[in-house]
């Protein structure tokens, strides 16, 4: 088992780009210029800090956002973004190297454009009756275990300075702030609902939503918005991939943070998988959730990464309603001058609905007059 130690070492240069990279996504400026008023200093304790490994994380903006449904943000300082950043490129990078090349979320020249190539391959290859297990992790980001993932780190990363700063990191969640702020959020969020004009079903729904919003237990769950969440999560089921591509023997698997499917003809097959998918990931402090089900793809197709899967002779993509519905609101949004970055959300979606038969709908918006 190999272990990184020879991490890159970070210049001045090196925060400086990163920095500059930053500040072009920051939408709240009084950030930038608090920053900026001591620029240098900043930097240089920057540098310091991933020299010598002795962090201590900043306090979280933490918010509610309301799209695609209730959830909490935790929004960094320019400091705290700025390390988060640097730790997550030119650190956690090694870990890309042991992860296997069907685990398709957020990583260099893979994401969801890849996991539909994926799917498509696996379903041509697939010529009798198709079977999907599809699972998915219950509150995945709020149940890793501080504990687990530390050790799995240690397994792979050799130098100490970086493990201190991922510590900090992981552990950022058990300060009492955080869920004091969740809670105090849920209150006022469902207050405002309560007040509002919605009418008494729409009312039960989004109260309901917003109390399933979780808090975090000590000890476990990682800050939602961070870079480095997203790497550690797509990092923590690792051994489960291997797990299913070398001792279950899956030949068409792929997984998307916490959503993973595995295609087969034989139903009985993914019936054993399921349960030995199952019993893993318990040892790892999580549970599948009740969206997880064996499905017949060749009658009803398959939901993955936000496009359902027919065979009709061919491959057909078709986007989900869920996605249509919230693409239709984001115009209005926008036609509205409610969204910043609206040419980006556009192309998002431009570049989303092009991976699958879909794009006529992206076509009826003149977005010429959206954007004027």
């Amino acid at each position: 088992m190999r272990r990184y130690s020879n991490l890159y070492d970070v210049n001045i240069s090196d925060i400086n780009d990163v920095y500059k990279e930053i500040r072009k996504s920051v939408r709240n400026k009084n950030k930038i210029y608090r920053f900026e008023d001591y620029y240098s200093l900043n930097i240089s304790k920057i540098k310091e800090v991933l020299d010598s490994g002795n962090y201590e994380c900043g306090k979280y903006n933490i918010f509610l956002i309301r799209e695609p449904k209730y959830r909490v943000i935790m929004s960094q300082n320019i400091f705290d973004k700025v390390i988060n950043h640097i730790v997550s490129r030119k650190f956690l990078y090694v870990l890309d190297k042991v992860l296997i090349d069907s685990n398709v979320a957020t990583r260099k020249d893979k994401g969801t454009s890849l996991g539909v190539k994926y799917i498509k391959k696996y379903l041509n290859k697939l010529n009798e009756e198709i079977y999907a297990l599809k699972f998915d992790i219950s509150k995945y980001f709020y149940n890793i275990y501080h504990g687990i993932l530390i050790n799995l780190l240690k397994n792979k990363i050799k130098n100490k300075r970086v493990i201190n700063i991922l510590i900090k990191i992981i552990n950022s969640t058990d300060e009492e702030y955080v869920n004091k702020c969740i809670i105090k959020l849920k209150e006022q969020e469902i207050l405002k609902i309560k007040c509002s004009n919605l009418n008494d079903r729409e009312k039960l729904k989004r109260i309901d939503e917003v109390d399933r919003i979780p808090i975090y237990e000590k000890g476990k769950g990682l800050p939602i918005g961070n870079m480095t969440s997203q790497i550690l999560a797509i990092f923590y089921l690792n051994n489960l991939d291997h797990f299913i591509k070398e001792k279950l023997k899956a030949k068409y698997y792929v997984r998307y943070i916490d959503d993973g499917v595995l295609l087969s003809g034989d139903k009985k097959y993914l019936r054993y998988c399921l349960d030995e998918i199952n019993n893993f990931v318990l040892n790892y402090g999580l549970k599948l959730n009740n969206k997880t089900k064996i499905i017949n793809v060749s009658k009803n197709g398959v939901d993955f990464i936000g496009f359902r899967f027919y065979i009709k002779g061919k491959i057909i993509l078709k986007v989900r309603n869920s996605t249509k519905k919230r693409f239709k609101r984001k115009m209005k949004l926008i036609k509205k001058g409610k969204i910043n970055n609206s040419q980006n959300v556009i192309a998002s979606y431009k570049g989303h609905f092009k991976l699958g038969n879909c794009y006529h709908l992206f076509k009826k918006f003149d977005f010429k007059k959206i954007l004027s």
